[in-house]
């Protein structure tokens, strides 16, 4: 069961980023998925907001040089939990992710939580989470240097066992 959850899955994402493929990322869901982008409250519910949206602000409009790169996964009987680092550069509006923003050219790199629902053998859920405190600092829209906050350094502490931490205390 979870190796087809994770074949479910590997088709959901490669529609979405490898063939940008709306229609081929809609035939690995469920008939009323819903998708929602916590920090930003980007998304959809039922299939048609779900096409929308993958039509409109998703498929197909990140940067050429996107990239995910995956640090764990968790497979269960009805969800998986990947936890990734998204990096991209902001040279075009990224509607998901920073709505309305103009391209700052500046390099982005996040840590990811995506909680991802299955149903019947199909993606019924995708909740994502990500610190938009720190995609706005990446891009020069927030100053975080008085700030208990960090930019790209997130990623860091996720991806590397020898990366500092407590850096923020004072």
């Amino acid at each position: 069961m979870t190796a087809d959850h994770e074949a479910v899955w590997k088709a959901h994402t490669d529609g979405e980023f490898l063939h940008r493929d709306v229609a081929a990322t809609m035939r690995t869901m469920s008939d009323d998925p819903q998708v929602v982008h916590v920090p930003t409250a980007m998304g959809g519910r039922g299939s048609k907001d779900v096409r929308s949206f993958y039509t409109s602000y998703f498929v197909g409009l990140n940067p050429e040089d996107f990239r995910i790169e995956l640090i764990s996964r968790t497979v269960g009987v009805e969800r998986i939990v990947d936890e990734m680092v998204v990096s991209f550069t902001h040279d075009i509006e990224v509607p998901w992710i920073l709505p309305g923003v103009a391209p700052t050219g500046r390099p982005v790199e996040i840590p990811v939580i995506a909680i991802v629902g299955l149903r019947d053998g199909l993606i019924d859920s995708e909740h994502i989470y990500w610190d938009q405190a720190s995609v706005f600092a990446q891009v020069g829209l927030l100053d975080i240097a008085a700030l208990p906050a960090l930019g790209a350094e997130q990623a860091e502490v996720v991806r590397d066992r020898n990366a500092r931490l407590n850096t923020l205390a004072r």
